[in-house]
């Protein structure tokens, strides 16, 4: 085998794995590195997203939420008896589901050519990369095009450090095994707020820790209105302006420690779960001499192609400004592929969705009604309530609503916010919309399946000029 490749890709996650496919189809002779590797010495591909992320979460999400159904079936006529869970059964099915998915990659990988590298990779000077396997055994490759795609890591607070079984990141929260009677959780975020979920529908007592005085400060106003009103009728403890100071460690009891506006405070869990946040993972990726340089958190700088300073050299996902999100890697990595392999390509930043798979899910794309206002543009807003859809009353799930935001001037939508069962589903409506430059009207004119949740779309776009015709409409802001 030659050690020389059109284009090598550090990182086999969402980013890594689709720029390395992507370019193997455009007929680049392509190879991706991977460091991680399982209790057997096998690669793992997919990274965070597949293995401690993404899927695993949304199949014990989408478990409870069928033991929450099936608890409260009656509400249908359907008689249940006593409901149980079998959490070891749950894990394990959440294990196979990945598993099946990685496994997925290799065969992929296989079946497009690309060339697994597996070891820690490295860029060098001059686009080449080295590679250090588990055993020590390094390897050099030159290449013509080098993607970074390391992706990133969870955040550690000094105040709760990891504690096998009892102190969790991402990871770990993911391999609990047994319903534990207390959970707290360090960040109000994506991951603190689907973790405290999963755990509450099987009657945990779940309490929260924001440090942030405000709720979800990177939704729309309604929506974390919306979704904090809700939160707490599933019993999830949400204290904001709580900032964690100290663990303490008795036995199988953790003693949290925090302060809020009324002082310093105590709360006794049986696991706690910090989700703070991510950063990137790009600590020994580069040389001194690679020509890649970073900003003062880690990040790499790169241009609005993911061009980095140093010539044939791109980096893309986690690792670069932008939302931490898989899909805005994985179209990052497309585009880049597509770039080297000579192609025009450019990725809208402005309509990535955002999405927090709760139940009602949360989802949003572009601007918030706040960011607008600050921006001084002119805007007029529609909602439509699920509680108002036919659909939404027979499948017994009317919480939340779909919030759209037009320019006045133009009526050009600029965002679409919603609450719902399917909000990860709908939003992608929204974002099609946007991305082809829809107004409101457009939406007002096309012709919805009755009955159906997306429905509640439609009549948002009416709403935004007052037309909606199953609820009572608003004045015109």
């Amino acid at each position: 085998m030659s050690d020389k490749f059109d284009v090598i890709v550090i990182g086999a996650g969402p980013g890594g794995y689709v720029a390395a496919i992507r370019a193997a189809q455009l007929g680049l002779k392509t190879a991706c590195v991977e460091k991680w590797v399982d209790d057997k010495g096998a690669p793992v591909l997919g990274g965070t997203c597949l293995n401690v992320g993404c899927i695993p979460s949304k199949a014990l999400l989408e478990s409870t939420h069928q033991f929450h159904k099936t608890q409260h079936a009656d509400v249908h006529g359907i008689q249940t008896g006593d409901v149980t869970m079998d959490v070891k059964k749950m894990v394990a099915r959440k294990d196979k589901i990945v598993g099946n998915l990685t496994g997925g990659i290799t065969g992929l990988f296989k079946a497009n050519g690309v060339t697994l590298l597996q070891g820690m990779g490295k860029l060098l000077a001059n686009k080449q990369v080295q590679v250090t396997a588990a055993d020590g055994t390094v390897s050099v490759y030159a290449a013509e095009n080098v993607i970074l795609a390391s992706g990133s890591v969870p955040v550690e607070i000094p105040p709760a450090p990891l504690t096998e079984g009892l102190i969790l990141d991402n990871a770990g929260a993911l391999n609990i095994d047994e319903t534990p009677k207390r959970l707290g959780v360090i960040g109000a975020g994506v991951i603190g707020l689907e973790m405290g979920s999963v755990w509450a529908r099987l009657g945990t007592e779940v309490t929260v820790l924001e440090a942030m005085d405000e709720f979800l400060a990177m939704a729309d106003a309604d929506v974390a209105k919306e979704a904090a009103k809700i939160f707490k009728k599933q019993k999830l403890d949400i204290k904001l302006g709580a900032r964690c100071t100290g663990t303490e460690i008795n036995g199988k009891e953790i003693t949290l420690k925090y302060t809020d506006a009324e002082g310093a405070k105590e709360l006794v869990v049986d696991k706690l779960i910090v989700a703070v946040g991510r950063r990137p993972q790009t600590q020994g990726l580069l040389s001194d001499d690679s020509g890649v340089k970073l900003d003062e958190r880690g990040f790499i700088f790169v241009d609005g192609q993911c061009r980095t300073e140093a010539p044939g050299v791109y980096a893309i996902g986690d690792s670069v400004r932008g939302p931490m999100l898989a899909h805005k890697a994985s179209e990052e990595g497309i585009m880049v592929a597509d770039i080297i392999a000579g192609h025009h390509a450019q990725m809208n930043y402005d309509v990535i969705p955002s999405i927090i798979y709760t139940h009602p899910e949360l989802a949003w794309v572009g601007k918030t009604e706040k960011e607008l206002k600050a921006e001084g543009v002119a805007i007029k807003v529609g909602k439509f309530p699920f509680a108002a859809s036919g659909r939404a009353m027979a499948a017994d799930d009317t919480d939340g609503f779909v919030k759209m935001i037009a320019d006045e001037a133009t009526d050009r939508i600029l965002g679409v916010h919603m609450v719902g069962g399917i909000a990860s589903e709908l939003i992608a409506q929204a974002a099609i919309a946007m991305e082809f430059g829809s107004t409101a009207e457009d939406l007002q004119l096309t012709v919805f399946a009755h009955p159906t949740v997306s429905e509640a779309v439609h009549e948002a776009a009416l709403a935004v000029d007052g037309h909606a015709i199953h609820m009572a409409n608003r004045k015109k802001r």
